[in-house]
C-alpha cells in the first residue's frame, strides 16, 4: 500500500506540474511560480480535501528535488569562471550577504520573533536566485551583455558563500549557539573538505567519465553520473555536511570534464523533472492561512529584499570600480530570492529550530520578487538616466572620477608580475595545507569509527593510531616535498624584495641568504605545528612517534624522486583537466622578421643552468615572455634529479634548475641573455627591454 500511495502522489505531482507548465507558457508567466502554486493547490492545507497528505512523500520528493537542483547548479558552475570573476563578484556578494543577514535579523527581532527565526530569516533573504535571474536574462535577451557576466560572477560567489552559510546554520541548529571558535572550526573543516574533494575529484572524476564515454553508450554515461551524484551526497551526509553541498560539489567537479556537453544534454530531462518536483514540494508545505496572518511581515520583508539587495549589489559593484550605469544594471538584476532560500528555510524546519510560518513567508516573498524582477531589469537604464539628471553635476563628476581612477589602479596592479607569482605560491600552499589536513582528519575519523564499532580495539588504541598516523603521513609526503620547494622559492623572492642594495650593502647576497633561510625555517616549523595540531588525536606514543618520524625522514630522502614524480603527475592531471574544456588554440605563426624562422631546419638544443643571481630565477616562462620575445622554447627542465618534459608556462624557475632550450642559434643567444639579465632586443618589435 505504501508503494501504491507514493506512486499516486508522484503521479498527481507530475500531472499538475505538466498542466501548470502549459498554462505558464501560454500566459508568459514564470513557470517556477506555477509549480509553487500547484503545490499549494494539491497540498494538505488546501480545502476541500488534500490530494497529497503523506509527510513522508513530501519529504522524499523535496530531498530528491534539492539533490538534482543543486547538482544542475553545480554543472553550470565552473572553477575556471570563478578565477575570472575577480574582485567585483567577491566584494559585491560578500557585502550583500553580510548586510542582508543583519537586515533580516533586525526585521525578525522587530516583529518579536525568536533569535533562531530571525537568524534564518537573514540567511533566507541574503542570497539571490541563480535560476530565476538567468531565466529572466534569457527571456529579455540580455545574457550576452557585459553586465550579465558580472551578474553571473556574483551568483557564483553567492552560491559558494551559500554553501558555507548552510554549514554554519547546521552547526548553530545543533548546539543552539555558535561561538567564534565554533565558526572558525566549522569553516576550517568545510575548507579542508572542499580542497581535498576538489583536488582528488578533479584528478579522478574527469578521467573516469572520459573512460566511460569511450564506450559511446548514453545509458552507461548517465548511470555513472547519477551514481557519482548520489554516492557523493551519501559521503557528505555521513561526514556531517548537507545533501545540498554534496550535490553542488560533485556537479562542479563534473563541470570540468571534457564530456560536460553530453552530461548536460543527458541531465536536462531529469533536471527539469526534479526541479518541478522540488518547487511543487515547496508549495506543498505552505499553509495559505499563514500568508494572510503574516501579510504585514511579508510586505516589509519583500521591500527589504528589493531595496537592500539592489543597494548592496550596486554599492559593491561600484566600489569595485565600475561606472554608474553598469553598477545600477547589476544591482537591479539581483533583487529576488529563490532556491537557496527554500533550502535554508527547509533546513530550519527539518532541524526543528524555526517556526512553521517562516517557510511560507520565504516562498511568498520569493514569488513577489520573482514577478517584479523583469520590470526592474528593464527599468535599470531609465533609472540611471533619471539619477544622472537629478544628481548635482559636482557629485556626478566625483562619482565618475572614482570609477575611472580605480579602473586605472586595477589595470596597473595586473602588470605586477611579482605579486602574481606570490599569489600563486600562497594559493598553492593553501591547497597543500588542505590536502595535509584532509589526510590527517581522515586518520582521526577512521580511528573514531574503529573505536566505536570495535570496542575490543581499545586495547590496541596506541598501535592502531600509530598505523593510521604513519599512513596519513606517507600519503601526503609528495605534498610536503612540494611545500618545501614553494617555501624555498617564497623565501628567495621575499628576500630579494625586502633586502635592497642600500640595506644589504656589499654583503647583500649573504643577508638575502640568511633572510631566505629564516623564512624557509619558519614556514617548515609552521607546517610541522599544523601537522601535529591536526593529528593530535591519533599521535603515536612517545618513543614510537620518534621512531616513525625518523623512518619518515629516511623514506622522504630515499624516495624523493618517486614522491616528486607523483606530485608532478597530479599537477599535470589537474592542468590537463582544466585545459580539456578550453578550445584548442590556433598554432602561433612565427614572425618572418625573426632570424631562423625555419625552425625544423635550423633548430638546436642547448642546456643552460640558472645561477643564483640570474633574474630568470624566481620567475615563470609566461612572466618572462621568453617564447614571444626570443622565439626559443623551454622543452625540458631538470631539478634535483627530477626531469620535467615540456614544463608549463606557469612553472616557477628556480636557481640551479637545468633548462633545455630549443631554437635557432640567434634565438638561443637571445634567450641566454634574457635569463641572465642582459639587454635583449625584442624579437617582435624594435624596442629593447631590460629584464
Amino acid at each position: 500500500m505504501h508503494q501504491l500511495s507514493f506512486l499516486q502522489d508522484l503521479a498527481i505531482v507530475m500531472i499538475v506540474a505538466g498542466l501548470v507548465t502549459i498554462l505558464c507558457h501560454r500566459f508568459k508567466q514564470p513557470v517556477v511560480l506555477g509549480y509553487i502554486l500547484a503545490g499549494v493547490i494539491i497540498g494538505p492545507h488546501t480545502p476541500p480535501f488534500p490530494l497529497i497528505k503523506d509527510d513522508g512523500t513530501i519529504q522524499t520528493l523535496s530531498e530528491l528535488g534539492v539533490i538534482f537542483l543543486m547538482f544542475s547548479l553545480g554543472l553550470e558552475f565552473s572553477l575556471r569562471k570563478l578565477r575570472q570573476v575577480g574582485a567585483t563578484a567577491l566584494i559585491a556578494a560578500t557585502l550583500e550577504i553580510v548586510v542582508m543577514i543583519a537586515v533580516g535579523y533586525g526585521i525578525g527581532r522587530l516583529f518579536h520573533w525568536s533569535s533562531m527565526d530571525s537568524l534564518f530569516l537573514g540567511a533566507i533573504i541574503s542570497i539571490s536566485s541563480t535560476t530565476i535571474i538567468m531565466k529572466a536574462l534569457d527571456e529579455l535577451g540580455l545574457r550576452g551583455e557585459r553586465f550579465a557576466g558580472m551578474v553571473f560572477g556574483i551568483l557564483i560567489v553567492e552560491d559558494i558563500l551559500g554553501i558555507v552559510l548552510i554549514a554554519l546554520l547546521s552547526g548553530i541548529a545543533k548546539t543552539g549557539t555558535l561561538q567564534s571558535w565554533d565558526a572558525v572550526l566549522t569553516i576550517g573543516q568545510l575548507a579542508v573538505f572542499l580542497v581535498v574533494s576538489l583536488v582528488l575529484g578533479l584528478i579522478a572524476v574527469p578521467r573516469l567519465i572520459g573512460f566511460v564515454a569511450r564506450f559511446r553508450s548514453q545509458e552507461m554515461l548517465l548511470i555513472t553520473v547519477l551514481g557519482l551524484c548520489f554516492g557523493f551526497c551519501l559521503l557528505t551526509v555521513n561526514l556531517g555536511f548537507s545533501l545540498a553541498l554534496g550535490a553542488f560539489l560533485i556537479g562542479a567537479i563534473l563541470a570540468e570534464a571534457k564530456e560536460i556537453g553530453k552530461i548536460e544534454d543527458l541531465m536536462i530531462p531529469i533536471r527539469d523533472m526534479f526541479s518541478a518536483v522540488f518547487f511543487v514540494s515547496v508549495g506543498l508545505l505552505i499553509d495559505p492561512r499563514l500568508l494572510i496572518t503574516y501579510a504585514g511581515p511579508i510586505a516589509v520583508i519583500t521591500l527589504a529584499v528589493v531595496v537592500g539587495q539592489v543597494f548592496t549589489i550596486f554599492a559593491g559593484t561600484y566600489l569595485a570600480g565600475h561606472d554608474l550605469r553598469t553598477s545600477t544594471r547589476v544591482g537591479m538584476s539581483m533583487s529576488q530570492i529563490g532556491e537557496f532560500s527554500f533550502i535554508i528555510a527547509a533546513l530550519g524546519l527539518s532541524l526543528k529550530v524555526t517556526s512553521g510560518f517562516l517557510y511560507p513567508i520565504a516562498v511568498c516573498v520569493s514569488a513577489v520578487t520573482t514577478l517584479i524582477t523583469p520590470y526592474l531589469m528593464r527599468g535599470s537604464d531609465p533609472f540611471t538616466a533619471w539619477m544622472q539628471r537629478r544628481l548635482p553635476a559636482t557629485v556626478l563628476s566625483y562619482v565618475n572620477l572614482y570609477s575611472r581612477w580605480l579602473g586605472q589602479f586595477s589595470r596597473g596592479r595586473q602588470d605586477n608580475q611579482v605579486r602574481a607569482i606570490l599569489r600563486r605560491i600562497f594559493g598553492q600552499l593553501g591547497i597543500f595545507l588542505g590536502l595535509i589536513g584532509g589526510s590527517f582528519l581522515t586518520a582521526v575519523l577512521l580511528s573514531r569509527i574503529t573505536m566505536r564499532y570495535f570496542p575490543s580495539a581499545q586495547h590496541w588504541k596506541g598501535e592502531i593510531n600509530s598505523i593510521l598516523w604513519f599512513a596519513a603521513l606517507i600519503a601526503v609526503m609528495p605534498v610536503y616535498l612540494s611545500a618545501y620547494r614553494k617555501l624555498k622559492a617564497l623565501g628567495m623572492i621575499l628576500a630579494e624584495l625586502g633586502i635592497t642594495d642600500a640595506m644589504g650593502g656589499e654583503r647583500k647576497s649573504e643577508v638575502r641568504a640568511v633572510v631566505a633561510n629564516a623564512i624557509l625555517a619558519f614556514g617548515l616549523l609552521a607546517l610541522a605545528g599544523f601537522t601535529f595540531g591536526l593529528s593530535y588525536a591519533v599521535l603515536p606514543p612517545g618513543q614510537i612517534l620518534y621512531i616513525l618520524i625518523a623512518l619518515s625522514a629516511i623514506l622522504l630522502y630515499w624516495l624523493r624522486g618517486p614522491f616528486n614524480k607523483i606530485y608532478f603527475q597530479g599537477k599535470a592531471a589537474l592542468a590537463e583537466t582544466f585545459s580539456k574544456a578550453e578550445p584548442a588554440p590556433e598554432p602561433e605563426a612565427v614572425p618572418s622578421a625573426i632570424p631562423g624562422t625555419h625552425l625544423l631546419r635550423e633548430a638546436r638544443l642547448e642546456t643552460l643552468i640558472l645561477g643564483e643571481g640570474m633574474p630568470g630565477a624566481g620567475r615563470t616562462p609566461r612572466d618572462l615572455e621568453l617564447k614571444t620575445r626570443t622565439g626559443a622554447f623551454i622543452v625540458g627542465l631538470e631539478r634535483e634529479g627530477l626531469q620535467i618534459v615540456n614544463p608549463e608556462a606557469d612553472e616557477l624557475l628556480l636557481a640551479k634548475d637545468q633548462l633545455l632550450l630549443l631554437g635557432s642559434r640567434e634565438q638561443l643567444d637571445a634567450a641566454r641573455k634574457m635569463l641572465a639579465g642582459e639587454a635583449v632586443k625584442d624579437s617582435v618589435g624594435p624596442s629593447s627591454v631590460e629584464v
